[in-house]
């Protein structure tokens, strides 16, 4: 069954201060910007959050969106709102992520689209069969196209038994990116990664974290006194998706190590194919389920400690929420951790050593509690800087920027065929 309808399926969900949004930038035209993704609000994840905000920032900028995305249930009844449409495409589950679709192949149905209302240019989030069309009909209409590189995939098959497919994997996203006029990574050491597996035009955008929503003010005795915990008892928390790829054993394997010496806690976020199998070993573990908003900010900081063993993200918006929150986090020396960490000030990093693996750190971070709460602080304050406009606005300067060359391009094509006619 093919979804036509325009709008979105949760108005809760919505990009704020979006309905009456006009441009103030003198001499700036505003853009008709095409954002083809699998996965966006309200689903639950890195992704579909990084979307929201930057949809929210062009919204208030001026600019008109179309969104192109699975529908999740048959029963979705979008509405427009103010410079947002949507559009529900075709799409089922992705096996193992029941929560996540995948969108079916669209190339006619872009075509006539953006034939009848051609947007200035492409925005394509995801790599899925979706994403693969619309980089596939926009070339042939001469519509310039930037792609994301937000997820690792190649990578998840190691921990899905399909380890033998990731050269194909990655070759499929190396020619899908390519035939983009720029893809965007959220860190410089992927970027230069990707640059030295073949990618061109690789461009950084960092993503922002929300200072005002996540910060230690939020912290709450109530819930500690929930989850039997008091201010000597150290709690570590997990965020995100419990699931084989996020490498949660070494997590859980760290607390264990925590448990011989220390009163602690491990309250766990989140949803995933792991969670019932952890709450049957594991009886003392607080799995609290998906919280969003001012209840998952509470939830971050009136924790101690963010464990964040994933080694397969693209960034991982977590650890600067957690950050943001005031947590002294323990994450591996990669994606946001090698980004934002400077270690034992704002954070602390593991390495595949010995006397600094994830466990090692851990204790000798629980062994220091004054350092827990001094590198919180610090990971607050470092935070204050990475703010979600910034981010935007230089999103927004790459979309310009390949519009203007897509268009500068056809100028002198026509120019051309005058010439020779």
């Amino acid at each position: 069954m093919q979804f036509t309808s325009v709008g979105h399926t949760s108005s809760s969900q919505q990009p704020e201060s979006c309905v009456d949004a006009t441009t103030s930038r003198a001499g700036v035209h505003d853009l008709s910007i095409g954002l083809v993704t699998e996965t966006y609000t309200p689903e639950v994840n890195g992704v579909a959050m990084t979307l929201n905000r930057l949809v929210s920032g062009l919204c208030e900028n001026g600019h008109r969106l179309q969104i192109y995305h699975p529908g999740r249930f048959r029963s979705d009844r979008p509405t427009s709102h103010g410079k947002i449409s949507e559009q529900l495409m075709r799409g089922m589950p992705i096996p193992g992520y029941s929560e996540m679709h995948f969108g079916f192949p669209a190339a006619r149905f872009f075509l006539t689209q953006w034939q009848c209302s051609r947007p200035d240019i492409i925005y394509v989030a995801t790599e899925g069969p979706l994403g693969a069309s619309a980089i596939k009909t926009a070339s042939k209409l001469d519509i310039p196209v930037i792609s994301g590189f937000h997820t690792n995939f190649h990578s998840y098959s190691q921990h899905y038994h399909l380890g033998w497919l990731e050269p194909a994997i990655l070759a499929y996203l190396r020619r899908l990116h390519n035939k983009t006029g720029m893809t965007l990574v959220p860190t410089q050491r992927l970027a230069d990664t990707l640059e030295q597996q073949g990618f061109n035009n690789v461009e950084v955008l960092q993503r922002g974290v929300d200072t005002e929503l996540f910060n230690p003010k939020r912290r709450n005795r109530a819930l500690r006194d929930k989850w039997g915990a008091d201010e000597n008892t150290i709690v570590c928390i997990y965020v995100g998706r419990i699931a084989a790829e996020k490498n949660i054993q070494t997590a859980v394997d760290a607390v264990l190590s925590l448990s011989s010496q220390y009163r602690n806690r491990f309250v766990f976020v989140g949803d995933g194919p792991l969670r019932k199998q952890l709450k049957q070993k594991y009886p003392d573990f607080i799995f609290c389920g998906t919280r969003l908003g001012d209840d998952l900010a509470m939830h971050y900081a009136s924790a101690d400690i963010l464990l964040f063993p994933s080694r397969t993200e693209t960034y991982g918006n977590v650890l600067t929420e957690a950050m943001a929150s005031g947590l002294a986090t323990v994450a591996f020396d990669e994606a946001a951790a090698h980004e934002h960490v400077t270690n034992w000030h704002n954070g602390i990093l593991a390495r595949d050593r010995p006397s600094q693996n994830f466990t090692a750190v851990t204790m000798h971070l629980c062994s220091r509690p004054k350092s827990i709460r001094t590198i919180g602080r610090n990971a607050s304050e470092y935070c204050k800087q990475l703010s979600w406009p910034n981010v935007v606005s230089r999103f927004e300067s790459f979309l310009y920027s390949l519009s203007s060359d897509m268009k500068s391009s056809n100028c002198d094509n026509e120019y051309i065929e005058d010439i020779q006619s």
